[in-house]
């Protein structure tokens, strides 16, 4: 019961000329590290687990320096629409690399195992075959380099995908994210922008171990100059794939290692979605619950209880972890005056920290309550399964919260 109530508190582009034939070179391919194989459950996330449509949004084309982002005109697609075809969410990520690859000979791939073994959960299979090995590019287990390597391709007019094996793994390359990747474009004075996307799997997964179940989004959040999301559905999955390679800004893109085979039906028609934007997933009226990623799916398992109970809770997905929709979630806290976050990233420092301390900042007048914020523990993520269930927020403690917020 101590874990339990602890879960409860208040918490300018450079030219493409220099594009490249890469089947004119052929590397050879070796893998360079052995996968780590986890269990997986395919969960259907059309229906009953979430409803509500999404957005087309225009690319980000500017970096917003602070935390409020405004609200773009975009039109209405339904991602539940009966035409469109079904993919997991590792496919929905392949297909608009594919299609990103495909569109602009610029953009190329740099990482552990990508090239013809198809990146350790699959994301990149198949591309080296279609496109080469230049473009998708094996390297040795040296992430400070590669990501060096990719920045510096970046300067001259490329742009890259670096796909880390494990997202833990890219604390290896902190100094070259943080030094080079956020600030080249203002400590050059303008003269470089750094169109660079690093994504890869993270999360806390089913007994992978500490080093092997970290959110580093706590860890990457306060760099001047990157932007984040993280995907949730196979829909946005793609969209913020394709957007992010399209921005001029570096992107950090967090793929949960326990969603790669939630299915869902996308559309057969091209679509980008807006790195900028929050989605609205379920309206209602009594509390607002802020949540990404994973635990999404953990506040919808909740609302079907609290919907039983009488609550009608609204249901945001934040995806933009920096900057914050701000009018999406302002419009939501004016309209509801009670807030709950719900995250798996650590409770000290975590999105949810600085999330409260927006909203606190920008709508303490409309709130009727403090906020809450639900975090994982401040502890190593346990080995042993029970425990690990301990460290990360449960639907229970979520309907807990919100009969909290509402009494």
């Amino acid at each position: 019961m101590a874990v339990f109530f602890q879960g409860i508190g208040a918490a300018t582009p450079l030219s493409s000329k220099n594009a490249f034939d890469s089947n004119r070179f052929q590397f050879s391919s070796r893998r360079s590290r052995s996968e780590r194989k986890a269990s997986f459950f395919v969960v259907r996330s059309e229906g009953r687990l979430y409803s509500g449509s999404d957005h087309r949004g225009r690319k980000a084309d500017q970096l917003i320096t602070n935390a409020v982002a405004t609200k773009a005109e975009s039109s209405t697609a339904s991602a539940a629409s009966k035409s469109g075809h079904e993919l997991l969410l590792f496919e929905a990520l392949r297909e608009g690399l594919d299609e990103e690859m495909e569109r602009d000979p610029r953009v190329c791939v740099i990482g552990e195992d990508v090239g013809h073994y198809g990146g350790s959960y699959k994301v990149t299979k198949d591309l080296a075959e279609k496109y080469g090995d230049l473009r998708v590019l094996d390297t040795p287990i040296a992430e400070n380099s590669f990501v060096g390597m990719a920045i510096g391709a970046a300067m001259t007019g490329l742009r890259p995908i670096v796909e880390g094996m494990n997202m833990g793994f890219l604390l290896l390359a902190f100094n070259q994210i943080s030094n080079n990747c956020g600030m080249l474009h203002y400590t050059s004075g303008g003269q470089f922008t750094i169109p660079v996307v690093i994504r890869g799997p993270g999360g806390v997964g089913r007994q992978l171990g500490a080093e092997h179940s970290q959110r580093l989004e706590s860890y990457f959040q306060s760099i001047p100059g990157i932007q984040m999301v993280a995907c949730s559905t196979p829909y946005n999955a793609k969209g913020l794939m394709k957007a992010a390679i399209r921005s001029e800004n570096p992107v950090i893109l967090f793929e949960h290692v326990l969603l790669y085979n939630l299915k869902e039906r996308i559309p057969d028609e091209e679509y980008v979605l807006n790195l900028e934007e929050a989605e609205m997933v379920r309206p209602g009226d009594h509390v607002t619950i802020l949540t990404y990623s994973r635990m999404r799916y953990h506040v919808m398992q909740a609302a079907k209880t609290l919907v039983n109970k009488g609550y009608d809770p609204e249901v945001i997905d934040i995806r933009s972890l920096k900057p914050f929709d701000l009018a999406t979630i302002g419009n939501s806290v004016k309209k509801t005056h009670r807030v709950l976050i719900v995250e798996e990233c650590m409770r000290t420092g975590g999105i949810g920290a600085s999330l409260t301390a927006a909203i606190n900042e920008n709508f303490h007048d409309y709130l009727d309550a403090p906020v809450i914020c639900l975090s994982s523990q401040d502890v190593p993520t346990p080995y042993a399964g029970t425990l690990e269930d301990w460290t990360v927020v449960q639907p229970a403690q979520i309907v807990a919260a919100v009969e909290q917020l509402c009494r």
